[in-house]
């Protein structure tokens, strides 16, 4: 067939690659019967996505796949992705998946001088006829142009050839190569520039002594893409789960509900409690009564009826269910009744990514109605700027999709006033702040709470003080003058 006969479709038809987050990226999926480059350094999860993109094929969309291997051989292959939940032994067996072995022997010597790969393209033919694939996967390039060593535009000459052979096919092809690093060539031997139609970057940066993979659409031919890098990723019996922050919608409902905080007080002071749909952020330095808060608010809803979800980075479960029975609070008992739900990790246990995902299938299972993460800060400490800001945003905009009133902390760096970093991030994505600050009276501390923000309602303004005992927390009187909250020294406003 002609490249001139081509019927040349109005509108791209796309082909789901499974990862729902990526096709979220890419409007959809990858447009059909193109060509699309996968590039990353070694580690970054090149090959996983590439046998996703066939196994979701394969089970989820009826599509069988071809996977042409120049590395691995096939065994090696099927053993390694069987840790994702992929089967491809009995694929293969079942006539859905074939590969082509091109992958060279230990003994084999390299290819110098002139060559062409029609044999390749035959033997990829072939087995596309024989199971009738309508996906195409070539893993990877790079070895390919290790083998054949010479002048490298004949590479490039003839992985054309089979670039357009398997377009003209109808056939959507996703090829992987190798990066020399994450942000410099997209690809070691600059394929995309004779064979792509679009360009997929995997990233696995080192920061802080912790990976952060990214993944990133860098081109897609005649198709509108989110730009920017997304995180993901790579769960057992999943394979790559990527959280795109640019299909995030503002389309969660509002509601004009109100659940209470756990605290008669605090509840007037916000107007008769929290929104039931809404975020709250307690920000407050070490010892000021952030934690009670939390028990509060997940006892208060469990006594309304409802079933809450604990997530605590800082203490274990006996020092948190101890700390509640010092306040009357019986968590053992709400757990036992089925409506409570304690989790509790070391922040240092896996990435930022992962304990969202972590989050978002517990409350899947559990179905809350109230969630609360104590504390922000020790999660902080474990990723960038970007990444913890990545977290919060996905964070928030799952609870309030949820539509379930969510409490999280946050813990000020200096004991009095000043804020946390998580407060800068969080600030303008939480619908209210309640602030818990040590505040000095000559040669007395004492402990004040004031309601920053209460988005879409009306709220005091005082800052009050109070006190903690074995009953929990008590709100008394305004302080008299005002106090800087925010400044260190417990200075007075003037």
């Amino acid at each position: 067939m002609n490249s001139i006969d081509i019927d040349t479709p109005e509108v791209l038809e796309r082909v789901q690659t499974g990862v729902k987050a990526f096709d979220d990226l890419v409007m959809g999926g990858l447009p059909r019967a193109r060509t699309t480059i996968v590039g990353g350094t070694p580690g970054s999860g090149k090959t996983v996505f590439a046998t996703q993109f066939l196994a979701h094929g394969i089970t989820m969309y009826g599509e069988s796949g071809v996977l042409v291997t120049f590395e691995e051989p096939p065994r090696d292959i099927e053993a390694n992705m069987r840790g994702f939940g992929w089967d491809l032994a009995r694929w293969r067996r079942e006539g859905r998946l074939a590969f082509v072995d091109a992958s060279p022997p230990t003994d084999e010597e390299m290819v110098i001088g002139d060559f062409d790969l029609g044999g390749l393209l035959s033997r990829i033919l072939h087995s596309v006829k024989a199971v009738n694939a309508r996906r195409v996967v070539l893993d990877s390039l790079t070895q390919l142009f290790d083998h054949f060593i010479g002048d490298p535009r004949i590479m490039r000459r003839e992985l054309f050839h089979i670039s357009n052979a398997l377009k003209q096919a109808g056939l959507t092809v996703l090829m992987t190569a190798e990066r020399n690093s994450e942000y410099g060539e997209i690809t070691r031997h600059r394929l995309e520039e004779f064979v792509a139609d679009n360009v997929v970057i995997l990233r696995n940066v080192l920061h802080r002594e912790k990976r952060r993979r990214t993944i990133e659409v860098l081109k897609m031919r005649g198709s509108h893409h989110a730009e920017g890098e997304a995180p993901f990723t790579l769960l057992a019996n999943q394979g790559v789960v990527a959280v795109p922050l640019s299909s995030l919608r503002l389309e969660q409902q509002s509601s004009m509900v109100r659940v209470t905080s756990g605290n008669r007080a605090i509840d007037e002071m916000c107007g008769g409690g929290f929104f039931r749909d809404s975020v709250t952020l307690v920000s407050g330095a070490t010892g000021t009564g952030k934690t009670l808060l939390v028990t509060n608010f997940l006892a208060g809803g469990v006594a309304a009826g409802e079933k809450a979800i604990l997530f605590g980075y800082e203490e274990s479960r006996g020092q948190l269910f101890r700390n509640a029975s010092g306040w009357g609070v019986d968590f053992a008992r709400m757990e036992e009744e089925g409506r409570l739900r304690v989790i509790c990790l070391y922040p240092e246990a896996q990435g930022l990514p992962d304990h969202l995902l972590t989050i978002q299938a517990l409350v899947d299972e559990f179905q809350p109605n109230r969630i609360a993460v104590d504390s922000l800060s020790a999660l902080e400490r474990i990723a960038s700027d970007t990444g913890f800001r990545e977290f919060l945003i996905s964070l928030t905009s799952f609870i309030k999709k949820r539509e379930i009133a969510g409490l999280c902390t946050a813990t000020s760096k200096s004991l009095v006033g000043g804020q946390s970093a998580s407060e800068q991030h969080i600030s303008t994505l939480t619908d209210s702040i309640v602030l818990l600050r040590y505040i000095q009276e000559q040669d007395t501390m004492h402990r004040g709470l004031m309601v920053l923000k209460m988005r879409g309602s009306e709220h005091a303004k005082e800052i009050r003080r109070f006190t903690i005992d074995g009953a929990g927390m008590h709100l008394g009187a305004p302080f008299r003058e005002a106090p800087d909250v925010f400044a260190g020294g417990g200075d007075y406003a003037r």
